[in-house]
């Protein structure tokens, strides 16, 4: 997802960007219609209550005793009829706004965590979380009071200018004069408020972002000694945010101010014009009162009007920043119509002549015309320098990304032509940095395969060495390990991942460095672990500890994107390459 210039953001900031809840609001068409019959219900009641009271002044000196109760009762009736109206419209309206946030939060979480890597390379994960939080808030606080409250006031309003024509087309007519005098300034200082509104939204993700990122590297600010410079960086975010904010509040302030003054200043004008009137006879005393109140109404509604227009301007360009990621373009895409994997599935590999590179690094090859057949059960490791384009193969393998050049299939299909859940299903991954999620060690290594039972996790962890540590812990395989695995070691993490991976128990397996930060004891446990569980299967496996890779069926050599030499270990070191280079380093009895 390109990011957007203030240019293009600018242009699009409008009320009208609210249309992209309707689909979220469509299937719950009756409670929308409930929330519009009480609404109604509440502004017919109120715009009554003008009417009952120019009967009870006019009435007050010639009407019976009898008369006068049944106004007064009246009044009862629609204050009634006002406090069940205005509950239930509380009630819809909050639970409308409540449901349909809880489905957008849904729709955009299962949107944005569909997006291949790629994606994450144009934003930032705060950024994402905070439309997910900061954002919906917002417009739940739009669809679940500013909109339920605008529409009733839009109604006050329109009702009571008609019943205001009807009660005095003279006195209606010097109001209808103010209107362009309210509407100018709502106009004008409407777009400053929307662009204060937006920009203060963009800060505001700036600074989660921002937070996310620090709080993630805790351990990396503290050892370098920047938390200083670090808290100083997010402390100027804030500020500028709260400078924003205080810009959107001033100006809503004084369109606010404006606003009110000039409704109320023409109420008073007009008040005066129908005093003159009740004095010579040209109307009675109830009708303006009744005038009067109808009046009030109409202003407050205006004045009610012009500070929700400020929410939902505000609320407009949250809905922008989430429309953006909902309709955000993913470079890596299912057909329409994918091909079945292969069953029973054989897991061969094969790279044919592909070329790479990452999208925000385009002048630089991460794999150049790489050719590679990975047979059916082999083991094949990748060596070479950093940089060489050893991830990038199973990132290409696990289509995170697509190649500008050349095919990757497996089992003679293309990666493209499949569906991407239906291939990864039988790929097992163990990751150079283990991904350790905030729950017990059990539920992180059934993460591999759900439906696993306890005896088939603990017999995975058996088998990754993992075992003796897990049982160790206070409440054993059931002990919460903390935000990404904080209360273990590397190490630990690391068996774990590799315990997951033995449980997906999948056809193709992949190891990135897999057993890297292990002791040599463990790793001595891990890889008799692997070795065995290799066995029927299609691994390939990335190290720069060569000692790890010299069982392997192939190593293959990549330098600079490139395939440079290919053999067993022992071939490779009579070749005389770089291999043997990187082992000379490595192996001193070489």
């Amino acid at each position: 997802m390109a990011r957007r210039t203030d240019t293009d953001r600018a242009s699009s900031r409008k009320v009208g960007a609210l249309r992209a809840l309707v689909p979220f609001l469509k299937p719950y068409r009756l409670m929308v219609t409930g929330t519009l019959a009480a609404l109604t219900v509440t502004a017919g009641a109120s715009l009554s209550l003008p009417i009952a009271t120019r009967r009870v002044v006019d009435g007050f000196g010639t009407s019976t005793e009898q008369l006068l109760d049944d106004y007064f009762l009246a009044f009862l009736g629609i204050a009634a009829l006002l406090a069940v109206g205005t509950g239930a419209r509380y009630y819809l309206v909050t639970r409308l706004g409540e449901r349909v946030i809880a489905d957008i939060r849904r729709a955009l979480f299962d949107r944005v965590t569909g997006m291949s890597p790629a994606f994450f390379e144009n934003i930032v994960t705060g950024e994402v979380i905070s439309r997910l939080t900061t954002d919906t808030t917002l417009i739940l606080s739009v669809i679940g009071s500013s909109v339920s409250i605008a529409l009733r006031n839009l109604l006050m309003m329109t009702g009571g200018l008609v019943l205001m024509l009807f009660t005095s087309a003279k006195l209606t007519g010097m109001v209808l004069l103010l209107v362009p005098l309210v509407v100018v300034p709502i106009v004008v200082m409407g777009r400053r408020l929307r662009t204060h509104s937006r920009e203060n939204q963009d800060l505001i993700a700036r600074s989660s972002g921002n937070a996310a990122e620090m709080l993630g590297a805790t351990a990396t600010v503290q050892a370098f000694t920047q938390g200083e410079a670090v808290r100083a960086h997010f402390a100027g975010l804030t500020e500028q945010a709260f400078a924003s904010a205080r810009r959107r509040i001033a100006t809503r302030a004084v369109m606010t101010m404006i606003v009110i003054f000039l409704v109320f200043s023409g109420v008073v004008g007009v008040l005066w014009v129908g005093a003159r009137d009740v004095r010579a006879d040209g109307m009675t005393t109830g009708e303006l009162v009744q005038f009067v109140i109808y009046s009030v109404l109409v202003a407050g509604s205006v004045g009610a009007l012009s500070e929700i227009w400020g929410e939902l301007q505000r609320a407009a360009g949250a809905t922008e920043r989430l429309v953006e990621l909902l309709n955000a373009e993913d470079s890596v895409q299912d057909p329409p119509v994918p091909m079945p994997m292969p069953r029973p599935v054989r897991g061969e590999i094969v790279f044919d002549n592909v070329r790479f590179h990452y999208p925000q690094r385009p002048g630089q090859s991460a794999l150049d015309g790489i050719t590679l057949r990975v047979a059916p059960g082999e083991t094949v490791a990748l060596v070479g320098p950093s940089g060489a384009g050893k991830t990038t193969v199973l990132q290409l393998l696990l289509r995170f990304y697509d190649p500008q050049g050349g095919v990757v299939s497996i089992d003679g299909v293309e990666l493209p032509t499949m569906a991407r859940d239906d291939f990864r299903r039988e790929v097992a991954l163990v990751p150079q940095d283990p991904v350790i999620f905030a729950a017990s060690a059990r539920d992180n290594i059934r993460f591999g395969r759900p439906d696993a039972t306890d005896a088939e996790v603990e017999a995975a962890a058996r088998a990754a060495a993992a075992h003796d540590f897990l049982a160790a812990l206070p409440d054993g395989y059931d002990t919460q390990v903390g935000e990404r695995g904080v209360m273990l070691s590397g190490g630990q993490k690391q068996r774990i991942a590799i315990a997951r991976a033995i449980l997906r128990d999948a056809r193709i397996l992949l190891l990135d460095e897999a057993t890297s930060a292990l002791d040599a004891e463990s790793e001595a446990a891990v890889q008799q672990a692997m070795e065995r569980l290799a066995k029927g299967r299609t691994v390939i496996v990335i190290a720069h500890r060569l000692a790890t890779v010299k069982k392997a069926d192939r190593i293959v050599v990549l330098d600079h994107g490139r395939i440079v030499a290919e053999g067993t270990h022992d071939s490779l070191i009579a070749d005389g390459g770089l291999y043997a280079r990187l082992a000379k380093l490595q192996f001193t009895d070489q």
